[in-house]
């Protein structure tokens, strides 16, 4: 049996998307700035994609910039409210202890051109507080950043609160929601979100296109340039088959949230109640606020790669963490914000199911966890030292 289970990495793309690119591969394929027939065409599907993908979020179709994926939309969201509260001699940023690198990465830029970032600490169960937010914010800060759902342990802000908290502030508001998009409901009107960045690879869409919300009268910064597209925030030719199947996969997503969160939610209550019944292993991020796919763990006495690897043997695809940092040895950042000891970060494990998970396949991942659990304990002097009483556990 192969079970797919790294959904928070990346997901196979839906018939719908498929069929809808397939077209703009083929026949329609004109350049949508040109002027002729063709280029028409083009033009007047990226209008219509535009448009449904607004309609997704509430919002309007003039206030979505397509991107390159979720990395380049957070970095235009960032550095274009850098650059306004620059302007207004406001340079500094709040953000989270656990965002993505994208995220993380622009910010420690920003800084060494001299703004100041404070991280906010998201507690053992990964959530921060609107009050943390509203404690934080000082009359030179310039934006808020929190991602609406962790990548790793899927926990979800309270968005709409801490965005009420921006808006009453007057300090701008972006949100990471690569995560949640196609899996969550979401408006941003009604949860006070200014700019919010998104990837069609996470709901069932094709790989490198995602897209940038940016509520009217905030200015946005260029980050390529070269031409017009885009009304002219973001330079290059429009990839109009990936953003048609970005376009039918987010709505179809959206469509079902509800019903697929269901199915999915029970699933994943299963598969945490059987790896939980595992001695000496905790379970990551909040046990109910947490995205309806997202399965995170820890276990006492492993390392996460040898666990991966041996999962892999069984058919099992995991990861033990971000897929953007899976190449690195260093103890993932997410689990070492919430209190995670380095060795214990070390021994993770990320499950992310989705609506065509099957229940055979929840009770496969259990019983092969275990295992590859128990295997590599029974091989470790590390475990033989905590089991014997010369070293103490740290998971009771």
């Amino acid at each position: 049996m192969n079970i797919y289970a790294d959904n928070a990495a990346t997901t196979k793309m839906c018939r719908a998307a498929i069929d809808a690119m397939l077209p703009y591969l083929d026949e329609i394929y004109g350049n949508p700035s040109s002027l002729h027939s063709a280029g028409q065409r083009a033009n007047e599907a990226l209008t219509d994609a535009r448009r449904r993908i607004a309609g997704c979020l509430n919002c309007d179709a003039e206030e979505i910039i397509f991107t390159s994926g979720g990395s380049e939309a957070d970095n235009q969201a960032i550095v274009s409210a850098a650059r306004i509260g620059e302007r207004q001699g406001k340079k500094h940023i709040i953000t989270t202890a656990f965002e993505h690198h994208a995220v993380l990465h622009t910010l420690d830029r920003l800084e060494r051109e001299g703004f100041e970032v404070t991280l906010l600490d998201v507690h053992e169960n990964g959530l921060v507080t609107p009050q943390q937010v509203s404690d934080a914010i000082r009359p030179d800060t310039c934006l808020v950043t929190v991602m609406y759902a962790n990548n790793e342990i899927g926990t979800i802000q309270p968005i709409k609160e801490i965005g009420a908290v921006c808006r009453e502030k007057n300090v701008l508001f972006h949100t990471d929601a690569v995560q949640a998009v196609g899996h969550l409901n979401i408006d941003v009107i009604e949860q006070n979100i200014d700019m919010l960045s998104l990837s069609a690879h996470k709901f069932h869409g094709p790989k490198g296109i995602g897209a940038l919300y940016v509520k009217k009268g905030i200015r946005v910064t260029n980050l390529v340039e070269g031409g017009m597209q885009e009304r002219g925030r973001r330079a290059g030719t429009e990839n109009i088959p990936a953003i048609m199947g970005m376009a039918a996969a987010m709505e179809n997503a959206c469509a079902n949230i509800d019903r697929n969160a269901a199915v999915v939610i029970r699933l994943r209550d299963k598969l945490i109640e059987g790896l939980s019944k595992i001695p000496h292993s905790v379970l990551n991020g909040d046990a109910s606020c947490r995205l309806p796919g997202n399965v995170s763990f820890c276990f006492e006495g492993i390392e996460g790669e040898s666990l991966l690897l041996l999962l892999d043997d069984k058919g099992v695809y995991a990861s033990s963490g971000s897929a953007c940092t899976s190449g690195s040895l260093d103890p993932s950042h997410v689990l070492l914000a919430i209190g995670r000891p380095h060795e214990i970060a070390h021994g993770s494990l990320r499950l992310t199911i989705c609506e065509e998970t099957t229940e055979e396949e929840i009770d496969y991942m259990i019983r092969a966890v275990k295992d590859v659990v128990g295997y590599l304990r029974g091989i470790s002097p590390v475990w033989r030292d905590l089991v014997s009483g010369k070293a103490e556990f740290v998971i009771e």
